[in-house]
């Protein structure tokens, strides 16, 4: 039985040989890192508590900047927000490329604002950032519609009577409502089956890309996409979501009026209209749909998820909680809701929002970047269409930057006087031409949102 195992395992082993004569040679000169296999990679050497933990312990031998094979692909890693912020900000417009996620690439396929790349993604980040503008994002009334969410969230809140409580699937509906508002023109009741619908199938989509069983299909996704596996109900799961979003497309163009948009949806549909003679437009049927799912997708989950390590922290460190509503009572009090304007007066609250966002580090690894060019960095060639990830983590967590990066405390972001300093290090939504694009309505959301919490309610375990 021991010898026919090991026939097998030769054979296989000489047949991938044979289909894989090493790995692809580009024809720059990549940065040293881990030798690879052909075929394999670098899986062997890989932690197997996942690829971010890999990366980390590859750091320690190769610095800074590192190459690893994910099974047969050369993928260049950036750590240290030195390295990162040379990259995507001193070279920004050769690093703005996008890399494919394997688990969501059968869905989106290089359409839609986040998945882009070249003229398209100019055109649709151009439009997006103009008419989210115009909708809310850089003018007041972004701030009214979540003042007005708050409100909704806590009158929910209410109904529980001072007994005890799981807030997450709040934070889940007042997060989604604000995306809806701007994406959809209109906000949805917590208890609508539908809007939850979209809600679980948002989180346990979420929790399957990070999953295990994903980062495995990142390295061998050309094989594996053959088989049953999480990246089957993925793609499942976000055309559930894209059914839901043709059907509010559907609606808008029924009752477009195209003098008075109401929203990106009827935007989007006005430009469609306007571009249609053009063969080349990116603004077209496919675009709209995979846009709205990258907005509502990215401006749901990672604002809610915030919000709940953050009051799970916030129930760690009560002394904290406490300094917080001492603050809100000195700025705010209790007989007004809290407004924009008085962030810049609670430093503290700021700093601790802030120390949330790092030390929950949500997305370690950030966004694949891709280069648009043969490009020089630091020494090395990187040719045309390689992709690079930006280890996000390694920033949030630089001992340069922060005092004591494994610990929880506001203070790395307060100085002497208690004033809010900020630090290079501090990259949550990443950094250049492909920054979050809702970096500032997710920062209005998460002030709002904490500061009218704890302005109305004491946070507690059950135990």
């Amino acid at each position: 039985m021991e010898l026919s195992v090991l026939f097998f395992l030769a054979v296989l082993t000489g047949l991938l040989l044979l289909l894989f004569k090493g790995h692809p040679k580009a024809h720059g000169h990549l940065p040293p890192g881990p030798h690879p296999l052909p075929f394999l990679g670098n899986l062997l050497q890989m932690d197997r508590k996942g690829l971010i933990k890999s990366f980390l312990k590859f750091r320690e031998k190769y610095g800074d900047l590192f190459t690893v094979y994910l099974g047969p692909r050369p993928v260049v890693m950036l750590r240290g927000p030195e390295t990162i912020r040379e990259a995507l900000v001193d070279q920004a417009e050769a690093f703005s490329g996008r890399g494919p996620i394997a688990a969501v690439e059968s869905v989106f396929q290089g359409y839609g604002l986040v998945f882009a790349k070249g003229e398209r993604w100019k055109d649709l980040r151009r439009f997006s950032l103009a008419t989210m503008r115009d909708f809310g994002m850089g003018k007041w009334s972004v701030k009214e519609r979540i003042q007005e969410e708050a409100k909704f969230m806590v009158a929910e809140l209410r109904k529980s009577q001072g007994g005890l409580m799981d807030p997450v699937l709040f934070f889940h509906s007042a997060s989604a409502n604000i995306v809806c508002s701007i994406v959809f023109g209109k906000r949805f009741d917590y208890k609508d089956p539908q809007f939850l619908r979209m809600l679980d199938l948002i989180y346990k989509t979420f929790m399957l890309v990070i999953s295990f069983s994903s980062q495995v299909f990142e390295l061998f996704s050309s094989i594996l996409k053959h088989f049953p596996g999480t990246h089957r109900e993925i793609y499942k799961n976000l055309q559930e979501i894209n059914t839901f979003i043709d059907q509010s497309v559907k609606k808008h163009r029924e009752t477009l009026d195209a003098s008075s948009p109401r929203d990106f949806i009827d935007a989007f549909l006005i430009r469609m209209d306007k571009d249609k003679s053009d063969q080349n437009t990116e603004f077209h049927y496919k675009n709209l749909i995979l846009t709205s799912l990258s907005l509502f997708f990215a401006g749901t989950e990672t604002t809610s998820t915030t919000l709940r390590y953050g009051f799970l922290f916030l129930l760690k460190y009560p002394h904290i909680t406490e300094r917080i509503q001492k603050e809100i009572e000195q700025v705010i009090g209790s007989h007004r809701q809290p407004a924009l304007e008085d962030r810049t007066k609670m430093p503290y609250t700021e700093a601790v929002i802030c120390e949330i966002q790092r030390f929950a580090d949500l997305l370690p690894i950030g966004v694949p970047h891709m280069v648009t060019k043969d490009t020089a960095f630091r020494g090395f060639i990187l040719p045309k269409n390689t992709e690079v990830y930006t280890v996000l983590t390694t920033a949030l967590h630089d001992s340069c930057h922060f005092e004591k990066p494994d610990t929880f405390n506001p203070d790395h972001f307060l100085d002497a006087k208690g004033s809010l300093k900020k630090s290079p290090a501090f990259i949550p939504f990443s950094m250049g031409k492909r920054i979050c694009l809702g970096e500032g309505i997710a920062r209005t959301e998460l002030f709002l949102f904490f500061t009218t919490f704890l302005q109305n309610f004491s946070i507690t375990s059950g135990s």
